[in-house]
This record gives structure tokens, sequence and C-alpha cells, in this order.
């Protein structure tokens, strides 16, 4: 009994740091979009480098209209997590600073291991609340995509 259960330990824990699901063959990584109501258009910009697992990251919104008119003035809240897995971000990122031309800075991204992410942006500007949803996928450095 005591080997079957650190048998299971083990195998929880190895999955549980793996990241070892396949993010689905057809998953939509544009980093470009409308939001759900069309209210806005979003672009995620990712830092330059890809994000090492486990350290700190920040990423780049830029907020127009459908028109393409920059957003400024946006309230915007970050959430996210892994599908896959059922949890969240392992931190909470915010927007720590509005940039020209409809741009946004999130600070304090971070993945706790390789695999699909969401991350997920409630918009509130002149035109009401929307949201938005990316998809991004973290792979280990020097991994083919």
């Amino acid at each position: 009994m005591h080997r079957f259960l650190a048998t299971t330990l083990s195998l929880a824990a190895l999955v549980a740091t793996t990241g070892c699901m396949s993010p689905p063959k057809d998953l939509d990584l544009a980093l470009a979009r409308p939001t759900v109501d069309n209210k806005y258009v979003v672009t995620l910009q990712p830092p330059a480098r890809p994000a090492a697992i486990n350290q700190l990251h920040a990423w780049r919104v830029l907020v127009t209209s459908p028109a393409g008119t920059p957003v400024a003035h946006a309230r915007i809240q970050v959430d996210g997590g892994m599908p896959q897995h059922g949890h969240g971000l392992p931190t909470k990122p915010q927007v720590t600073r509005e940039l020209p031309d409809g741009g946004y800075l999130i600070e304090g991204m971070k993945f706790s291991m390789t695999g699909w992410w969401e991350i997920k942006l409630a918009i509130d500007g002149p035109a009401g609340a929307d949201r938005v949803t990316f998809n991004t996928v973290v792979a280990e450095p020097g991994a083919s995509r």
C-alpha cells in the first residue's frame, strides 16, 4: 500500500511539473483580435525574448477602436491560466503604465511551466467594458513550437 501511494504521488508530481499536455492542434495564437463585443481591437505584444519559466516579464498591449483610433485612459484587468491544468497565473500581473498611442504596459507576468496558457484582458474604456482572450504556448528554451 505504501509503495502504491508513493508511486501515485510521484506520478502526480511529475505531471504537475512538466506541463505534459499538448496544446490543441488548431489553437489560435493570433496576437491581434477584436474583443468579444467588438468594442475594441487589442494587440498583445510579448517580450522580445521568450519568457523563461518562473521569471517575471512584461508585455505590452495596444488598444484601438474598431476604426483604428488609439484608446487612451482604459482600465485593464489581467487574468489567465492553463485551461488544461485548471489553474490560474502564478502572479497577479497588472497594467502599471499607460503608453502613447493606446499602449499599456503589463508587468508581473510569469509562467510556472511549459504548455498552453491563456491571457485574459478585461478592458473598460470609452466604448464600455469588454474582454478578450489570447492563447500562448510556452516552450522550453530551444524547443521548437
